[in-house]
């Protein structure tokens, strides 16, 4: 019997284990173009290091820079929960960038 549950209880620590390493990481952000003055917000989706306010600052100011655009601020983080409820209010601007 022990021989049976041994790999079982193996598995079930490693699928344990593993599901928090692909958890998504996503932030909502508010960004700006000046000349004329435009703003947007967005979802943008993020690398599992940088899933913290502070750190997905750098990230995103850097993907939007590349578009010309500015970084006001970074919102917030969360994962796959939140995702579907910004869709529309992100618009164009949702997984743009």
């Amino acid at each position: 019997m022990k021989r049976f549950f041994k790999p079982l209880l193996a598995a079930a620590a490693l699928a344990v284990l593993a599901g928090p390493l692909h958890a998504a990481c996503y932030a909502d952000y508010r960004a700006r173009m000046d000349n004329p003055l435009r703003l947007h917000y967005g979802v943008v989706e993020l690398p599992q290091s940088a899933c913290s306010v502070g750190a997905a600052s750098s990230v995103v100011a850097g993907r939007l820079a590349a578009q010309g655009w500015q970084l006001v601020q970074v919102i917030s983080v969360f994962d796959d929960a939140g995702l579907a409820s910004r869709r529309a209010d992100a618009g164009q601007y949702y997984l743009r960038f």
